[in-house]
Formats: structure tokens, sequence, C-alpha cells
């Protein structure tokens, strides 16, 4: 597969500075737009990647999480990053949680949000009802540009920021039909839970207060099965945490990162 990635900042493999940013199910590299000023400006080299299928890329009929993790890869692997942190927002955290199972020692921490460890059976009444209010609208004859501002809406808090808002609208309505389908029909397959307490580094779970895709609950849950993990609740979002409030949300991820950071720095300078 080829790598896609939109890169903000030179691309240092020895400072340790890489963060990559992994989009969702609806999404593409220009989601992560809000944050790649502000990661810069804190001492980060953002990088946000357009997974198979999206952001200009060909569009694709199928997806599996081990094919996307190993394209995330690809990508890792051309920037020369040294054990970069990866976020991941949704589908893009659980390429994330695939990725640590596959290269445990691979990255220096996650940010998982707005995410869960397993999605569950095709068959299950919840699945069912998913795959049905994604699919039944295009199976219909809706286009994706038709759908967009109805879907990003639901996915969202009361107030969010208009130019998030505006932003995911238009990504949404710019992905293609049948990588969508691709991704719905991914999503019924993931479960990672048995990977969880396996996980050796700093990883923080991010949540929206109200978000009914990947429920705050469920978060804290899976936070719970992290040895050492953060968890952290961001109040009055929904499930595009990063676009709706993006101060806040960059606010967690930085705040985490340099948390990180100081205790790294501060265990070498411990060792005899």
């Amino acid at each position: 597969m080829t790598s896609g990635s939109k890169h903000s900042g030179g691309s240092n493999p020895d400072d340790g500075a890489g963060v990559v940013f992994v989009h969702g199910i609806g999404g593409a590299s220009r989601v992560w737009q809000p944050q790649m000023d502000s990661f810069k400006a804190a001492g980060f080299q953002p990088v946000a990647v357009d997974l198979p299928g999206y952001g200009g890329r060909p569009p694709v009929t199928r997806l599996d999480f081990d094919g996307m993790a190993a394209d995330l890869e690809a990508t890792v692997a051309r920037l020369r990053f040294d054990r970069p942190v990866l976020v991941g927002h949704s589908m893009g955290g659980m390429v994330v949680q695939t990725a640590l199972r596959r290269r445990p020692a691979g990255y220096r921490a996650a940010v998982l949000c707005n995410t869960s460890p397993a999605f569950g059976s095709a068959d299950g009444d919840f699945q069912k009802k998913f795959i049905g209010e994604r699919l039944g609208p295009l199976d219909a004859g809706a286009t994706m540009a038709d759908l967009a501002a109805t879907m990003v809406d639901r996915m969202m808090g009361a107030r969010p920021d208009p130019a998030g808002r505006d932003l995911a609208r238009q990504v949404m309505a710019a992905t293609p039909a049948q990588t969508y389908r691709a991704a719905v029909a991914c999503l019924v397959t993931f479960d990672e839970r048995a990977n969880l307490p396996a996980i050796r580094m700093p990883v923080l779970c991010l949540a929206g207060e109200v978000d009914r895709a990947a429920p705050a609950a469920v978060v804290e849950k899976m936070a719970s099965k992290i040895p050492g993990a953060r968890y952290q609740c961001l109040a009055g979002l929904g499930h595009l945490s990063n676009l709706e409030a993006p101060a806040a949300f960059d606010a967690a991820v930085i705040g985490f990162l340099r948390a990180v950071t100081a205790g790294a720095t501060a265990a070498l300078e411990a060792t005899p």
C-alpha cells in the first residue's frame, strides 16, 4: 500500500518530537488542520496521514485493520521518526491500537480519542443499527455530499466551533462512497480488547462527554484495562472533539505529552 501524509514542519529523525495523527471513518488528514500550528508551536513535529482510500488516494472497496496499520507503519518509516507518538480518532484510534499490538516498542506514547477497543459482531443489534443508519441512505441513492451535514451534526455536541463544523462537513462530503462503505464493513470486525493489558507505554484515553458513538463510559473502561493509562473527558463535546473545541483538545493532548516528556527526562536523570 502507498502511504499518504500531510507534514507540518521539518523531519529530524532524532528529536523524538514526531506526532502522527490518524483520522476516523469519514475523515482525512485535513481534519487535523486545527492541531498543526498549535502542536508545532509546542515543539512537536505534527504529521496527519490519509488512510487508504482517503484524502485524494484512490478509493478502495475493502479495508482491514492490519492493512491500515501496515500503511501507517510505512508512513512512519518514510518519515524516519524515532518512536513517534500516535494520536488516533475513532476508527483511527482503532488503527493505532492495532499498530500498538503489531509493534509494541515502536512508539513513544499513544492518544486514543473518541474510540473503543472493540466494535462487536456484525449480527448484533447495535451493529445492525449502525450499519443501517450509515449505509441505508447511500443504498437509497443519496451521496456523501447529501448526507455530510446531517451526519456531522449528529456526531457533535451542542456548541461546536463553527469553523471546525464546516471543515468536518467538507471532509465528510469529499469521502468516496465506496471507501466509506469499506470502512463501515471493516469497523464491525474490530476487537483489540485482549491486547490492552499488554500495552506498555504512556496512553491517554480521551472522551467527549456527550459522544454517542464512543461513549465516555466505554473510553473510561478502556483506560482502566491499559496499565497506567490516563483517562480524561472533555465537557460538552461529542465525537469530533478536535474540531468541536480545538483549544480544549490541544490542551489535553499537549499537556499529556509534556508530562510524558517530563517523566522520561526525570527517569534518565535518576539513572546512575
